[in-house]
């Protein structure tokens, strides 16, 4: 089978689509034909070697966590899944033709596997994030970085439970995030005050790591209410770096639950075929995206 590999730390270019040995599903595991996977920024700082604890690294390692697919093993152990089924969920390496996923559900009615691919990560990291930072209904949680998978998945998420958000993203994605339900604001200077014209900030989340721990800790009031997924030095302000999944099929059912009531919509601003995932960690990097990215394979 055809499978992104990197056998060395660093830049995009270390991406290599290469021929692998088919994995199979062991002891309450699922193998899938993959048809997308999901394109997370967790996927380039695991390339770049980032210490990030929850996701140790051997070398040579394929790429990926999210993938949609059809079922075609079922592990020992494992029950309400058959052969066929059309399924997304977690597992690893799932820049490739197979992936062994350890996490997953059926696919919503109506949803394309391009479409669930963007899904799993993305939801598990937002409820997580929105449990971390102590955010009440009726309260108003700032996101910095909110146009993009987790924070389109925040928005959405904290609308539903009777949050308030207010999301900063570049001048391009003000509309998207008024779509989503958010008061929106663009970065750049003078953006501590723009959000303050907008109303109190209860707690606040910070998506991209651009440089905002101290901002968002000014306008909370405490570090306390702030947690980042983006800013490994955000502990040195005393603001927790959330980094470490919780549970996977819970979110997973959740999102089912979500998107099958239409309050939860994220959207596929680009796809790759994997000969392209180099291409695709570039353009992640950048940032500015509005929604997700995923590999078609």
């Amino acid at each position: 089978m055809k499978k992104v590999s990197f056998a060395e730390f660093g830049g995009p270019d270390v991406l290599q689509l290469v021929d692998a040995e088919e994995p199979h599903a062991g002891p309450g595991r699922i193998r899938i034909a993959v048809r997308a996977a999901g394109v997370n920024p967790v996927d380039w700082r695991v390339r770049e070697g980032q210490v990030l604890g929850a996701h140790p690294v051997e070398l040579p390692s394929g790429v990926g966590l999210d993938a949609a697919g059809v079922v075609d093993e079922v592990g020992e152990g494992v029950t309400g899944v058959e052969v066929g089924d059309r399924v997304f969920g977690e597992g690893s390496s799932t820049y490739a033709e197979f992936a062994v996923l350890g996490a997953w559900a059926r696919i919503p009615e109506g949803l394309a596997f391009e479409e669930a691919a963007g899904y799993p990560s993305v939801v598990e990291t937002a409820l997580r994030v929105i449990r971390e930072v102590g955010v009440r209904p009726g309260q108003t949680l700032l996101v910095s970085g909110a146009s993009g998978g987790v924070g389109s998945a925040v928005l959405q998420i904290a609308r539903d439970r009777g949050i308030g958000v207010i999301g900063t993203a570049g001048p391009a994605n003000q509309e998207y995030l008024r779509g989503l339900g958010a008061l929106a604001t663009t970065y750049g200077e003078g953006w501590v005050e723009r959000v303050r014209r907008l109303g109190p900030v209860d707690a606040a989340l910070d998506l991209a790591g651009s440089g905002v721990i101290r901002a968002l800790v000014e306008l909370t009031g405490s570090p306390e209410k702030v947690v980042t997924i983006a800013d490994l030095g955000a502990p040195g302000f005393g603001v927790r770096f959330s980094g470490v999944a919780g549970s996977v099929p819970a979110a997973l059912a959740e999102a089912v639950d979500l998107i099958s009531r239409g309050r939860l919509h994220i959207p596929v601003e680009k796809s790759y075929s994997l000969a392209d995932a180099a291409a695709a960690h570039v353009d992640s990097q950048a940032g500015h995206t509005r929604g997700r990215r995923v590999l078609v394979i």
